[in-house]
């Protein structure tokens, strides 16, 4: 392959017709799987490729210059197949059938049916109510997979909670968590923020027409 001039991140050879043609096939696969990371990279080196600036895609992808330079790496280094998400392995789902149902009907019980002291689920509480309950050790960093398997959402915790006012966090002590747990309400956190059953519709959306996951990069 033809290395690429100097002021120019891509080779004349990267910019043949079967691969812009590969380039543009992966914006559109990407596209209709909502993955917003391989679509941003796609977007971004075939704008490059057609004549835009790093500059622009970065205001119109909403990401910094060094990460788009770093795509035009990878795709002169692999070409379009170095665009693509690669999924990294998790760990193999160990319950039951059964076991899942049984499990999804304990989690909107909330916690407190379970016999914890609390009303709103952690994540850390589910891996050790799994424990208790069938004998199956989860690490804490596969709970989130098995609940998205199960159907419920994650939500990471906010910071905005350790700098909040104390007197806020006085009131929603003495007032809203004893509600809370008198409503016993399905709600599962990552240690401190919410978690739903999910809907099935992803939540951003970075451009019209594209609801798309969270940038991974």
């Amino acid at each position: 392959m033809t290395r690429a001039k100097n002021g120019h991140a891509i080779s004349v050879g990267r910019k043949s017709r079967a691969e812009i043609r590969r380039l543009k096939r992966l914006l559109v696969k990407a596209e209709k799987a909502k993955d917003l990371a391989t679509w941003r990279r796609a977007k971004a080196v075939l704008g490059y490729i057609q004549g835009k600036t790093v500059i622009e895609s970065c205001q119109e992808l909403n990401v910094v210059r060094g990460t788009i330079n770093q795509w035009l790496r990878w795709f002169e280094v692999k070409g379009t197949e170095g665009l693509e998400s690669r999924k990294p392995p998790g760990a193999a789902i160990k319950l039951s059938e059964a076991q899942r149902q049984e499990l999804i009907k304990s989690i909107e019980a909330g916690p407190i049916e379970a016999g914890y002291q609390t009303g709103i689920w952690t994540g850390p509480m589910i891996g050790d109510f799994i424990k208790r309950r069938y004998g199956i050790s989860y690490h804490n960093h596969h709970i989130p997979r098995l609940l998205h398997v199960l159907g419920f959402s994650v939500q990471r915790p906010r910071r905005k909670l350790s700098r909040a006012d104390l007197e806020k966090q006085q009131d929603w002590i003495s007032k809203t968590l004893p509600n809370i747990k008198k409503k016993r309400q399905p709600v599962v956190e990552w240690f401190y923020s919410g978690m739903r059953q999910a809907s099935g519709s992803m939540a951003h959306s970075t451009k019209p027409g594209l609801e798309l996951a969270a940038n991974r990069e």
